[in-house]
Formats: C-alpha cells, sequence, structure tokens
C-alpha cells in the first residue's frame, strides 16, 4: 500500500473541515483576541492556513531552516476572502504534491532547524502527520473557541456541535 493513499483522505477530510471554519471568520472580527498573550484571529488564521504549505516543503525538501525568519514580516489576511484564496492555494499544491509522493520520499528523513541548530529529525510522513495535521487540529480547536467567543456558530467537525446538532 501507497502511504499518500492511507494519507489523501485524511488530508481532505481535514482540509474541508478547516475551510469550513475560515468560512465563518467575519472580516470585523480579524483582530479579536481572547487575551493579551493570544494571538489575534487573524494572525491565528493566517498561521492555520500556512501550515499546508509544510507539505510541500516537507515533501519537496530535506528541512527548512527558519534562521533569518522574522514572524512579524508575514503577511497577515486582511480579509476572509483573502484568507480562504490563500488557504484553496496551499491545499492544491499540498494535494498535488501529496498525491504523487514515493513511500521511499515519505519515509526520507527530514529536519527542522536555524542555522546549525538542528531542532528535530523525524520522516517526511512523520512530519506531515505532526506539523501538518495534527499541529492544524491544535490550532483549529483555539479558532473555533475564538468563533465560540464571538457568537459565531461553530461548525461540526467531528461529529456535531452545540450550532450543527444534526450532523
Amino acid at each position: 500500500m501507497l502511504i499518500r493513499d492511507a494519507l489523501l483522505p485524511e488530508f481532505d477530510q481535514e482540509m474541508a473541515t478547516t475551510r469550513r471554519l475560515f468560512e465563518r471568520i467575519p472580516d470585523d472580527k480579524l483582530s479579536f483576541k481572547p487575551h493579551p498573550k493570544s494571538m489575534d484571529m487573524g494572525t491565528l488564521a493566517t498561521h492555520l492556513s500556512e501550515l499546508t504549505d509544510w507539505t510541500t516543503e516537507t515533501i519537496g525538501k530535506d528541512s527548512i531552516d527558519l534562521a533569518g525568519f522574522d514572524p512579524s514580516t508575514r503577511k497577515i489576511v486582511a480579509s476572509r476572502a483573502d484568507l480562504l484564496a490563500k488557504f484553496d492555494n496551499s491545499v492544491a499544491k499540498a494535494r498535488a504534491a501529496l498525491a504523487t509522493a514515493e513511500n521511499d520520499q515519505l519515509m526520507q528523513p527530514w529536519s527542522l532547524k536555524s542555522g546549525d541548530k538542528v531542532f528535530f529529525t523525524m520522516s517526511k510522513v512523520a512530519v506531515l502527520r505532526a506539523f501538518v495535521f495534527n499541529h492544524s487540529v491544535h490550532h483549529r480547536g483555539q479558532l473555533s473557541v475564538y468563533l465560540r467567543l464571538n457568537d459565531i456558530p461553530v461548525p461540526a467537525m467531528y461529529g456535531p456541535s452545540a450550532d450543527e446538532p444534526g450532523m
């Protein structure tokens, strides 16, 4: 069995769920933050959208080097329309990369580093599961709380929600 054949249905489901959350973010709430230490909704949504980019970065490279990365220079989405366009573009590229990935490629080691410092090395498939799928679930959970705190209906994700009980 090809690893990609096991990952693709999960990828599709997780990306569709993320998109449903993004569709509910009103433009006038992008600056909302539930606590001074929290990211605002626009920054959180941008970060969640960018996690999908890790798919192509992981499959196509042996590492990501964060040396010189300045998070303050990131372009934060200015509207829901911008967010959805950015996300849809990223998902299309990520799915295409995943759909052609071979088992030996996905089992190769991949590292996250900053200059000479290596934070971790694991197989590419483990990176995809941990930093695309699971990390996205974590931030979707945060985003769903942001929606709830603003009385915005939370979509069903892995079963019914209080706002979509029949799902």
